[in-house]
């Protein structure tokens, strides 16, 4: 388990730590327009984010569905969590946005993200964004009433611009986790075989569905409550998944749980202990998919995602997240998809890395995380 509750007795009230400014400072630099972004501002705000993403070689593009998503959660203010600056003519030329999910429990995270048009680099503009970010997010802590361990975090992928990464570590922020983009193939000579799991017992491999949905996340939050950094997923956050693909995504269902043992385990939260009392089905593994076909041309190749893929800590050994991710597999191949992939935490516990290298699959790229520790 991680050690940011027992640290949190320890700490002083977030309030405090959080050092939050009155009001946060918005740029001066560049001499631009400041103001909120709005569900209006989403072509202009898409055509900068990739236009950057180009500029920067990142692996992947946005989707218009993407940046519509972050207006319709109702636990995000862009009046006060986002800013757009627009240049004399009108023209968009950088923006930030900060987010505190709402389901953090052991630890409370703002994430920043941000960007500035590379004709108009070095003009001190990011800086200054960045520093606006920062206060937005220690606003956001300190509203949370949370207190217990807090972050302010930002990824960059490793082929970021150096220029990047000392902007963040000029504004305090170390380098706290690396992650790996892993792809294999799905055909050809150089494609492993996919395997085929059999499942025991009681276990049965399913397609999503919306009536396995809340089980499903029950189950994700289980399945990641030993994952450094991660925290439980409200139903709204579950709900945002621009690109999700149900017909690449399956779950692994306990059709005949022993209700008496996980009741009596003090590892089953309380969500799923209601769930069982009131029958609903348990869901003990998972492999949700997302289609990004927007990222084909970038990748040189398509291919199937999985976003995300995990099994319930009492199931883990009986290959409940692995029949899953071969279900996967094999979808995104019928599919006709060149590769799968996913991304992985390089330190993550359960020994996902050795898993999928077993399965064929390679580093693409990689990403890391930067944050503040409060």
């Amino acid at each position: 388990m991680s050690t940011e509750t027992d640290e949190s007795a320890a700490l002083a009230p977030i309030a405090e730590r959080a050092a939050a400014p009155a009001a946060v400072t918005v740029p001066t630099a560049g001499n631009l327009t400041w103001r909120p972004a709005t569900r209006e501002d989403v072509p202009v705000w898409l055509a900068l984010r990739n236009l950057i993403a180009r500029a920067d070689a990142e692996p992947y593009v946005e989707t218009a569905e993407e940046i519509e998503e972050i207006f319709d959660g109702a636990w995000r203010d862009m009046t006060r969590d986002s800013l757009l600056g627009f240049d004399a003519d009108g023209t968009l030329v950088a923006w930030g946005y900060v987010a505190s999910p709402p389901g953090d429990v052991t630890l409370v995270r703002a994430f920043t993200w941000g960007g500035v048009h590379p004709d108009r680099r070095r003009e001190g503009i990011g800086r200054e964004l960045l520093a606006w970010s920062i206060g937005r997010a220690r606003q956001m802590l300190a509203e949370s009433g949370k207190d217990v361990p807090a972050r302010i975090a930002v990824f960059a992928e490793d082929n970021s611009p150096a220029d990047k990464a000392r902007l963040y570590e000029r504004a305090g922020m170390q380098v706290r986790r690396y992650y790996s983009d892993l792809a294999r193939p799905l055909a050809g000579p150089d494609a492993a075989p996919v395997p085929e799991v059999a499942l025991s017992g009681s276990l049965r491999l399913a397609p999503w569905s919306e009536a396995f949905d809340e089980a499903a996340r029950l189950a994700h939050n289980d399945a990641f409550r030993d994952h450094w950094g991660s925290q439980p997923q409200t139903r709204e956050q579950w709900a945002e998944r621009a690109g999700f693909a149900p017909q690449w995504s399956f779950l692994v269902v306990d059709d005949a749980p022993d209700v008496d043992a996980l009741l009596a385990s003090p590892d089953t939260d309380p969500e799923t202990a209601a769930a069982l009392r009131a029958g609903e089905p348990l869901v003990v593994g998972y492999e949700l998919a997302g289609h990004y076909p927007e990222d084909f041309a970038v990748r040189g190749y398509s291919f199937g995602y999985t976003d995300i893929l995990g099994a319930r800590r009492a199931y883990r050994g009986r290959k409940a997240a692995l029949a899953a991710l071969a279900a996967g597999m094999r979808a995104f191949a019928a599919d006709g998809m060149e590769y799968a992939a996913l991304d992985v935490d390089t330190a993550n516990p359960s020994g996902a890395h050795g898993l999928y290298a077993s399965l064929g699959y390679t580093k693409t790229t990689g990403s890391r995380m930067l944050s503040i520790e409060l």
